[in-house]
Parts: C-alpha cells; sequence; structure tokens
C-alpha cells in the first residue's frame, strides 16, 4: 500500500463530505446515466478555469463556442489559436453562458505563470507517489494526479526524471507562495525567453533591479514594458509580479513587467463571474447566519450568503485553505464576489484498472473494476503517450484507465465516481495474470465475509491482507462512519475479491 501523503490528507479532510444527492437539470448526454448538474449559470462576464475539451473550448463545464474569434487566444506566450492549447491550461473566458451549460465567448485568454527550466524535481518523501514537487525559476510547483501533465509522464517525474527540460506551468498560487499546478507541459528550451511569477524578494530592491525567489531580474527603466497602470515605483519587497525576459546569461533580463496571475480574475465591464482555483485563506463566519461569512482565493474575497447554493454536499466548515473549488457569483460594488453556487472541485475518490464495461457515449459512463464512472463538460480526459487530444469517443472496453474524481450518490442512492480527470494508459500485458484494479473511496458497508466501497461489493477471504486491523474497520462502520480506505483487488469468477486493504489514515509503509 502507499504511505501517507499531502494529498491524502487533503483527502481525509474532504472524506467528512456527505456525498450529495444530485438532482438533474439535465444530465451528461441527455439521459440514460446518473444524474448530473448540467455546468454554469445564466450570466455575463468571465469565467477562469482549466480548459477541459474542445471542439469550441469548454471551461467551468460550460461550452464556449468561438466560432466569432475565429480560433484565436489573445497571448504573448507563443499561443495564438486554439490548437495550441492543452487540457489543463488555465483559460480566462470574456463572454456569457447560459443554464444548459452553453456560451459564446468573445475573448479567449491564456498566460503562463512560469516558463522556464526545471532546476530540481523532488518526489513525496513519504512514497506514495501522491505529488512531486519541480522547481522552476526558483519557484516551487507541485504536480499531483489531477494535474494535466504532457510532454513527460507523471510517473518520470516521480522517478524524478526531468532536470533541465524547459516547461510551461499553468498553476494557481497558493497561501505559502508556491503553485498547484493544472498543467505542466515540455516545451523546446527556453532560456531566452522564460516567465517568472513571485514575490519581490525583501532588501533586493535596487535601481534597475530586483530579485524574485532569488532570480536577480534587471531592467532598462526605458525600454521595460510595464503592464497597464504599473510604474517603476510599484516594485516594492512583498508584492506579486510577472516578468518575461531572457535568463540566458544567468540574470533574468525583464523584457515585460506585468502584474501577476491574480489579474485573470479580474472584474470586467460586467459583473458575473466563474472560476476555479485553490482557496487562499478558509472560511471565516460572520454574522449571525448559519452559513454567512467569506474565504479568499486568487485574490478575491468570496462571500457566502443564506442564499449561497453549497454542491456536492459541501459545508462552509469544508471550505479550507487548499482546497480546490468552483465558484459562481456576482460582483459586488465593493468588489467582493457574492457566491450564488460554490463545488466541489478537488478529488476524493480514485479507481485504476481496465475498463470492464461498454463506454456509454451518450450517458457518458462505463465502468472499471465495478466502479461507475461518470464524464461530465468539466472532465479533462488525457491520454500517457502523448499522441495528441484525446476525448470520450476515444475511451474503449478494455483500456486501461485511472480516473480521479469525487465520490457521488444520485437521488435513488446510487453511488458513482464523478470524473475529474481521465488518463488513458498504455495497456499492460500481464499474460495470464488476475485482472486487477485498485481504488480509493469510502467504506460505506462490511461484514465479515465482504466490504463496499465506491459501490462495488468486494469479497474477502482468508487469503485478504488487512494492513489495517479487520476488527478496527469493523467498528468504525458499526459506528457509522464511512472511513477512508485503499483496496487492492481482483476480478474473480464472475465477483470480486479483495487482496489487500487499509485505512486511508493508517497509510503509512
Amino acid at each position: 500500500m502507499k504511505p501517507k501523503s499531502i494529498t491524502s490528507s487533503t483527502r481525509l479532510s474532504l472524506g467528512a463530505l456527505t456525498m450529495g444527492v444530485l438532482t438533474a437539470c439535465g444530465g451528461a448526454g441527455g439521459g440514460g446515466g446518473t444524474d448530473i448538474a448540467d455546468g454554469g449559470i445564466r450570466g455575463t462576464g468571465s469565467s477562469v478555469g482549466p480548459v477541459s475539451g474542445f471542439g469550441s473550448v469548454f471551461v467551468n463545464g460550460v461550452r464556449f463556442e468561438t466560432d466569432a474569434l475565429n480560433g484565436q487566444v489573445q497571448s504573448d506566450d507563443g499561443i495564438s489559436v486554439e490548437g495550441e492549447l492543452d487540457e489543463g491550461m488555465i483559460l480566462r473566458i470574456d463572454g456569457e453562458w447560459r443554464d444548459d451549460g452553453q456560451g459564446t465567448a468573445n475573448l479567449v485568454e491564456y498566460d503562463d505563470t512560469l516558463r522556464g527550466v526545471v532546476e530540481s524535481i523532488s518526489a513525496d518523501p513519504s512514497g506514495a507517489g501522491e505529488f512531486v514537487e519541480l522547481v522552476v525559476l526558483g519557484q516551487t510547483v507541485v504536480v499531483d494526479k489531477q494535474t494535466v501533465v504532457s510532454g513527460t509522464t507523471y510517473a518520470d517525474l516521480l522517478s524524478e526524471n526531468g532536470v533541465g527540460s524547459s516547461v510551461r506551468v499553468s498553476a494557481w498560487r497558493q497561501a505559502d507562495g508556491s503553485f498547484r499546478a493544472s498543467y505542466v507541459g515540455v516545451i523546446p528550451d527556453t532560456e531566452s525567453d522564460v516567465e517568472l511569477e513571485g514575490a519581490i524578494d525583501d532588501g533586493s530592491v535596487q535601481p534597475g533591479s530586483f530579485a524574485i525567489g532569488g532570480v536577480e531580474v534587471a531592467y532598462d527603466a526605458d525600454t521595460v514594458v510595464f503592464g497597464e497602470g504599473l510604474s517603476e515605483s510599484d516594485l516594492v519587497p512583498g508584492r506579486f509580479f510577472e516578468v518575461e525576459g531572457d535568463y540566458s546569461s544567468g540574470t533574468l533580463q525583464a523584457v515585460e513587467i506585468e502584474r501577476d496571475d491574480f489579474r485573470r480574475y479580474s472584474r470586467t465591464g460586467d459583473d458575473d463571474i466563474e472560476f476555479t482555483s485553490t482557496i487562499q485563506e478558509s472560511f471565516s463566519a460572520s454574522g449571525s447566519g448559519g452559513q454567512t461569512g467569506t474565504f479568499l482565493m486568487s485574490g478575491l474575497t468570496v462571500q457566502v450568503t443564506a442564499d449561497t447554493e453549497l454542491d456536492d454536499g459541501l459545508t462552509v466548515s469544508d471550505l479550507q485553505q487548499g482546497i480546490l473549488v468552483q465558484v459562481e457569483g456576482e460582483f459586488s460594488d465593493a468588489g467582493t464576489v457574492v457566491a450564488e453556487e460554490i463545488g466541489l472541485r478537488e478529488a476524493n475518490a480514485e479507481v485504476s484498472g481496465i475498463i470492464t464495461s461498454s463506454v456509454d457515449r451518450t450517458a457518458l459512463t462505463f465502468e472499471v473494476g465495478g466502479v461507475l464512472v461518470q464524464a461530465t463538460p468539466s472532465t479533462i480526459i488525457t491520454g500517457d503517450d502523448d499522441n495528441g487530444r484525446i476525448d470520450f469517443e476515444d475511451l474503449f472496453s478494455g483500456d486501461e484507465a485511472e480516473v480521479e474524481g469525487i465520490e457521488k450518490e444520485d437521488s435513488r442512492g446510487n453511488v458513482f465516481l464523478e470524473a475529474l480527470k481521465i488518463e488513458r494508459e498504455d495497456p499492460e500485458d500481464d499474460g495470464d495474470e488476475p485482472v486487477e484494479f485498485e481504488l480509493e473511496g469510502k467504506l460505506r458497508a462490511m461484514d465479515s465475509q465482504s466490504i463496499t466501497v465506491l459501490g462495488v461489493l468486494i469479497n474477502t477471504d482468508m487469503s485478504t491482507e488487512f494492513d489495517t486491523d479487520e476488527s478496527t474497520l469493523q467498528g468504525l462502520v458499526d459506528d457509522g462512519n464511512q472511513p477512508l480506505i485503499e483496496v487492492e483487488y481482483e476480478a474473480l469468477n464472475g465477483g470480486y475479491l479483495a487482496d489487500e486493504i487499509e485505512l486511508e489514515e493508517d497509510d503509512d509503509d
């Protein structure tokens, strides 16, 4: 079993969530599948989040029509058309969207968070393989299983391969100044054209120079381009900036100095906004309402009111620092975002193995080891062979897949895994070996002969290895708990047999 990690600790906190019962506003694909929300609310303004699909552009569960833009993307990072975008890149869309999940884009904008050479790679020190830390231009980038990795593989990064390669990173800045990557892609050598983001180091500001994360930045006040409303006087320690320029000499010679990536969440002439990001500061209650209060994400104060709809079984106590959520709301006159709806975008369950059912291209569902997987317009689908874009149409029974998602229960009591990311993997030729699976989810039922996790009844026998004492697990279930567990299991005689079972919080092998 995998050791416990930072990411698994996050999942433990999310494990306390009561799985939301989703009543449909219209299922994905129009019926036959599990009831899911159709994504998006009526609004005019900005939508900021990872792109999850193409054929137009899918962001935050909305399909934005881009015909009027002729496929053009506003960016100064070597990307000018939609065909150069990848799943996972964080986009800003200005336009309008409707309740049916359709919208129209007036602007598609992309900006790298970081672009430069990987200086070091450190795999999850627990050995769990839940995350990898890269250092790019002195900045720490956290790559996890939800991150889209292009030009290399997550497995290669876990093996700490790739130091010296050039990458572009699209990420969310976290409270400690590090970055959580939504996308990391290998690109040709880029030392002459890098992008650095971070806070100006204390004591580093001098005429014509400053430092960010130990990287010296030099600029010519007569030729450097400052972003709109910025000037040399704004370069003060502790303030965050984005710098583009040439790093081939070991000093970043700035060509452009701009506000940091938080500017992509700025208000336009319209009031509506939907955005996905990590929480910087946890929810703080205010007033007399049971869920009234605020939290901070991407520099915006989000106001939760009695009318705010909390999806996915969320409560305000779950709105903790570091959790990835999607907010839909409206800017107030004071510049805060009054949330109309908040949904979880942090994976709390997973399954890996071969697709064991037919792939329903209408309902957007399939099964892996008995686990019902439901895709949505927000699901990112990738392949680990880096042979270009794939989508749901490219998934088939028998394919190897790894699915990260949110454990949910529909109105009929059926448990399913709403996929945030599906990675189609190269098949493993195991010859006559048993068909094996691995999952992580809530232990919903248990007796002396079986367990039920992620809606799958998995048998146990004398050969099953309980890394956590069996009586401990049984006691938790008998007391009404649904602890998060990891299970390795195999297909056997038309059913499933557990090989190894472990309580996630005890996962320290």
